[in-house]
């Protein structure tokens, strides 16, 4: 993402000019978007127009529009975003209050006006313009008969191919279309790796399953790369790493992103990151509960008490349409940073994120105990009984 223009006054109104660049900036976009922000964009509208005859035609012109966004529409897996609102700004084809449906896409630019920009919206701007935080994760996760090729991005897991394919039991003397079939599954992997990972931006490929279908799974990759003598997969042999997952679905990446070798080897990545820190918490919940928060009221209890260690909340709850719960989640942010707490913002995209929202995507890790709280609400419980 490129910043063209930041313009925010010290009331916090103002706004910005964007250029999204790919995929993942789009996601950045929907982030920053609300009902109610002002967005002026090209875009192409049908108009009517009317000859001397008096005959009736239409064209597509492209003009833009300045809208006062009303409903917003993402597309995760083909990165789309769609943001309908009225028009706000005079226009020769397009009347004031009429509607119109914006699509944002990758290297046209856009303004976004806010009435307030708050920290956490800043924030997201200057991550999604900082060229650190690029995809740079990739992660094949697999079973027999089953896998799943992901990217793995600074903001969300992407499923980019899913290879399915039935492979016969063993017969007793007789493996032949077990074999044949392993192998066809084996070819579309490989075919689905060399398709959809970029090998210039990605620096790790994680191959995760149970058993040993990984180990299986590259040997076969590597010595059919050897006989077609296959550049790209043969170059980039040293990005390969082999980890261990219950299974090969989606959600087995985040036991293979916990591995102790792979946290190593993504110890700089925001992914990595995430899921440590979701970690620390589930144990923290096990061994001292007393020092595991979640849900908004326990956890503003805590924050109260300035006991907030880390702070665990998800992007999700800042896309909130009512102003007031949105602002007060970005006080409690605020305020955590104010007391030198940590503040982790995950993607719900990520599977981190999921695992964070079935928490009601907030959580913290506290700096001591604080059993007040849960004392308070079974002694009030009581004296309502």
């Amino acid at each position: 993402m490129k910043l063209l223009l930041k313009d925010i006054e010290k009331d916090n109104a103002g706004q910005v000019t964007l250029m999204p660049e790919d995929p993942e900036d789009m996601w950045h976009t929907y982030n920053l978007l609300q009902v109610g922000d002002s967005l002026r964009a090209s875009t192409i509208r049908k108009v009517l127009t009317e000859s001397a005859t008096g005959s009736v035609g239409s064209s597509r012109i492209r003009t833009t529009l300045t809208l006062c966004v009303e409903t917003i529409d993402f597309d995760s897996q083909a990165c789309q975003l769609r943001v309908k609102g009225t028009n706000i700004q005079e226009n020769e084809y397009v009347r004031m209050g009429a509607y119109h449906t914006i699509e944002l896409e990758p290297n046209r630019q856009f303004t976004l006006a806010k009435k307030q920009w708050d920290s956490v919206v800043l924030e997201r701007v200057e991550q999604a313009c900082d060229p650190s935080w690029s995809a740079d994760v990739a992660a094949v996760v697999m079973q027999e008969g089953l896998a799943h090729v992901c990217l793995v991005t600074p903001s969300m897991t992407l499923t980019r191919a899913k290879v399915e394919v039935n492979i016969p039991r063993k017969r007793r003397g007789n493996c032949t279309q077990h074999d044949r079939a392993l192998e066809r599954f084996y070819e579309q992997v490989m075919q689905a790796i060399q398709r959809h990972i970029n090998f210039d931006v990605v620096k790790c490929v994680l191959v995760a399953s149970p058993g040993f279908v990984r180990e299986q799974f590259c040997d076969y990759m590597f010595q059919q790369a050897v006989k077609t003598d296959n550049k790209l997969l043969l170059e980039n042999r040293s990005k390969f790493l082999q980890v261990h997952a219950s299974s090969g679905h989606k959600y087995a990446l985040k036991e293979a992103l916990c591995d102790p070798a792979v946290a190593n080897r993504l110890s700089d990545t925001k992914a990595a990151g995430e899921v440590k820190a979701l970690d620390d918490f589930y144990k923290m919940l096990q061994h001292e509960p007393d020092r595991a928060f979640y849900g908004l009221k326990h956890v503003e209890k805590a924050n109260e008490a300035m006991a907030i260690d880390a702070l665990l909340i998800s992007d999700e709850l800042f896309r909130h349409q009512d102003v007031p719960t949105r602002s007060r989640y970005v006080r409690l942010v605020d305020s955590v940073r104010e007391n030198m707490g940590t503040v982790r913002i995950f993607s719900s995209l990520h599977v981190s994120g999921e695992q964070l929202g079935q928490l009601t995507g907030v959580a913290a890790i506290l700096r001591f105990p604080v059993a007040e709280l849960s004392d308070q609400e079974e002694e009030s419980s009581s004296e309502e009984d």
